[in-house]
């Protein structure tokens, strides 16, 4: 198979910049990246990343998941309008508690994480079936698997990806196109650090006393604590996202942190789904004796298995 044409977004920063400057660098010159991000002015970091290999196996192209007309204009200025591989990565974040946000900033969230998505495959699909030949590839996340509290949002975006995609990999199929969902766990990114800070200022007067004590004092200290132990770099998600694309017969599915997988696993263990509520209930509500103790297990395992996550 020759040189595969890689159209990345959400490149500015995060897992987006570390899978495009990654693929950009392959040994085997096996790809060329078309890494893209709504605003152009935020391209310095990854044109560090990419080195010697900027202009050369990346080029750095303007894309606003949010607007058909940018999306078109990209597609159009690639030779044949061909895109062997697409990596959907861009995508917004929401936490807190439901009623301290606005319908108009959920919509938009849908906007960029959900039908970001559906514009970009839209767009695409059609030249990969004339191929019959593709892989659409996209970072969803665990939250698409299991809810997380404070997460309402979020996760029904994410659950929303992961219904459109696993739908449309059946048809996919018929055309010879692979479809794989990237299921990261916790990430330490900029993107993950600005969206928790703007968390510990939010206005909660929209709230109850009670919901906004649980959200400052559980919740957010909670979350710190799973990042701390469990969270990966964007560099580690990059590398699985890599392995995916390279694969033989790539996954419907792939998490990237196993020492998430035994949360997810719940789900799967009790089909009523009392098991993952009451689990996660007992860690977030009871977290000083059963978080830290479900932490200390989980950074057990992965001495014991002596993988690299």
């Amino acid at each position: 198979m020759g040189t595969r044409r890689v159209l990345v977004t959400g490149c500015s920063s995060g897992i987006g910049l570390a899978v495009a400057a990654r693929l950009a660098k392959d040994e085997l010159r096996r790809f060329k990246v078309v890494a893209t991000m709504r605003d152009l002015g935020k391209r310095g970091p990854l044109e560090k990343a990419a080195g010697a290999f900027l202009n050369k196996t990346l080029e750095i192209k303007q894309l606003d998941v949010c607007c058909e007309a940018s999306i078109r204009e990209c597609v159009n200025s690639l030779p044949d309008r061909r895109v062997d591989i697409l990596v959907n990565n861009a995508g917004v974040g929401m936490i807190g508690p439901l009623e301290c946000q606005s319908i108009a900033a959920m919509k938009e969230l849908f906007d960029t994480n959900f039908f970001g998505l559906v514009r970009l495959v839209r767009e695409v699909l059609p030249g990969m079936k004339r191929l019959q030949s593709g892989h659409i590839v996209v970072m969803s996340s665990v939250m698409g698997i299991q809810g997380l509290l404070f997460n309402d949002v979020y996760s029904a975006s994410k659950f929303a990806v992961e219904g459109f995609c696993e739908s449309l990999a059946v048809q996919a199929m018929k055309f010879n196109i692979k479809t794989t969902l990237v299921e990261p766990g916790p990430v330490v990114t900029e993107f993950e650090r600005k969206v928790y800070e703007d968390a510990e200022g939010m206005d909660l007067s929209g709230t109850d006393q009670e919901t906004a004590k649980i959200f400052h004092e559980v919740y957010l200290p909670y979350s710190k604590k799973v990042f701390a132990s469990l969270g990966q770099t964007p560099a580690e998600v990059a590398e699985q996202t890599v392995q995916v694309i390279t694969a033989k017969e790539p996954p419907l599915r792939h998490q990237t942190n196993r020492l998430y997988m035994p949360m997810t696993a719940l789900k799967h263990a009790d089909p009523s789904g009392r098991l993952p509520l009451e689990t996660f209930h007992k860690m977030i509500f009871k977290h000083d004796r059963v978080l830290n103790a479900t932490l200390a297990f989980l950074r057990m395992l992965q001495r014991r298995g002596g993988e690299k996550l």
